[in-house]
């Protein structure tokens, strides 16, 4: 069985989602498939929460009026028969009323990600009715009911696959199993979300439970590109991945995927595909445990980062210096990405501000330092592995004329990573491409 994640975009208009159910039901093998909320739905269901922590109730009641106004909408637009239409406008007024009621009462976080929720809960009933409708044999399945996270937020993946064969057992025989991306109950049973990743971590996690045969992700463009198409000409999807080499372009800055999402399914070996809904033929990225040896795959950048560089003699020959300084970050939640070292002194790079002040506060205890904003890190991906002579000789031949802060290289078999000023990305970016990736 396959499994098929649909973003926001992909269900975000009635026309979209018939499009989506002949995607499918192409090819006529039974599939499961995850939505997320309609694109616009979620930001609507924040507005609506922003509203009632202000305890503004006629500010939320006109963006719930305006939701079901446009959901009532798609409603004529979607469905042919009478009864199907009647049946999902009962069903969208009960979602709006219960939007309602949270006016009346007391609003907290728990509540709003009630709110967030019916997002997916929509998209999802409105999609099954309308492939009801057509006469496809499909079921949705709620993922409240076998989607949970444990006491520290992480996915259990061992209730998940208990909770969801079972309801795989009870619902067999049909052609196309739906639920809901995103939303999932924490482990003291309240409605929660998977936050990093979302819709395409529970297709990670619902592919690894089932041993499915292959995990599509399908949005708005054709897979991941070897470079930013919104920096850099004539870029290019990148037909095949390995996991390693998604999870560095993801956290580097490719939008098309969230770099912990796919870790259910690299250990469960399962391959994902990113695929585009507007154009179903193209290829897309395979990405699996292969590694297509010897290639440089493709480019990606990262901004807002912050580098900062702590010099002291006392590092000379000490031990425990470089604990210290790690710890400063550790008690201020604070990740740090590139990391350089030398004799008396180290520099890293951050991406989160929140705390910049107190933790250079903290560092000057330990030396002389100095910060500097506007950063980029650029990073180059593919086999990378030290014995691949002349591969970093070629990247660095592209970055000849970009002043370089920092070069991390090592600490990944598919990593080389740069750290710019960011009115230097273009050009990086550019160098690199017109370098690396010539026909």
């Amino acid at each position: 069985m396959k499994v098929m994640k649909f973003g926001g975009t992909s269900v975000g208009t009635p026309d979209r989602m018939k499009e989506v159910t002949n995607l499918v039901t192409k090819s006529g093998e039974p599939v499961f498939v995850v939505l997320s909320a309609m694109s616009g739905t979620t930001n609507s269901l924040v507005e609506i929460a922003d509203y009632l922590y202000k305890k503004n109730p006629e500010g939320a009641n006109e963006v719930i009026n305006q939701l079901e106004r446009k959901y009532m909408k798609h409603v004529e637009e979607l469905y042919t028969t009478d009864a199907t239409k009647e049946q999902t406008r009962e069903f969208l007024v009960s979602e709006m009323n219960y939007l309602r009621s949270f006016t009346k009462e007391l609003f907290t976080s728990f509540e709003e990600k009630s709110i967030v929720a019916q997002g997916e809960m929509m998209s999802t009933n409105m999609v099954v009715n309308y492939m009801q409708e057509k006469g496809i044999k499909a079921v949705l399945l709620n993922a409240l009911d076998f989607m949970r996270t444990d006491k520290n937020s992480e996915p259990d993946p061992v209730y998940i696959k208990e909770k969801l064969a079972a309801i795989m057992e009870k619902n067999e025989g049909n052609q196309v199993y739906i639920t809901q991306g995103f939303i999932c109950r924490n482990a003291y049973g309240e409605i929660d979300n998977l936050q990093r990743g979302g819709s395409d971590y529970t297709a990670s996690l619902i592919g690894a439970a089932l041993n499915a045969d292959e995990i599509q992700i399908w949005t708005d463009i054709d897979g991941m590109h070897n470079n930013d198409p919104r920096v850099v000409d004539k870029t290019e999807p990148v037909h095949q991945l390995h996991f390693e080499e998604a999870a560095e372009l993801a956290y580097f800055g490719a939008k098309i995927l969230h770099p912990t999402c796919v870790q259910p399914a690299k250990y469960a070996g399962i391959p994902v595909r990113l695929l585009n809904t507007m154009d179903p033929e193209a290829e897309g990225t395979t990405i699996s445990n292969a590694t297509e040896y010897g290639k440089i795959k493709a480019v990606a950048a990262k901004d807002n980062i912050i580098a900062i560089k702590i010099k002291s003699s006392r590092m000379l020959l000490a031990t425990g210096f470089l604990r210290k300084v790690f710890e400063i970050f550790e008690s201020y939640q604070t990740p740090i990405d590139m990391v350089c070292t030398s004799e008396v002194g180290v520099s890293m790079s951050i991406d989160n501000s929140a705390h910049l002040g107190e933790i250079v506060d903290e560092l000057k205890k330990y030396g002389t330092v100095t910060v500097d904003t506007g950063m980029c890190v650029v990073c180059v991906v593919g086999d990378l592995d030290w014995s691949n002579i002349g591969f970093e000789t070629q990247v660095l031949e592209a970055m000849k004329n970009i002043p370089v802060r920092m070069i991390s290289y090592g600490g990944s078999n598919y990593n080389i990573s740069f750290l710019i000023k960011e009115e230097d990305k273009k050009r990086a970016l550019q160098s690199l491409s017109d370098t690396l990736f010539k026909h």
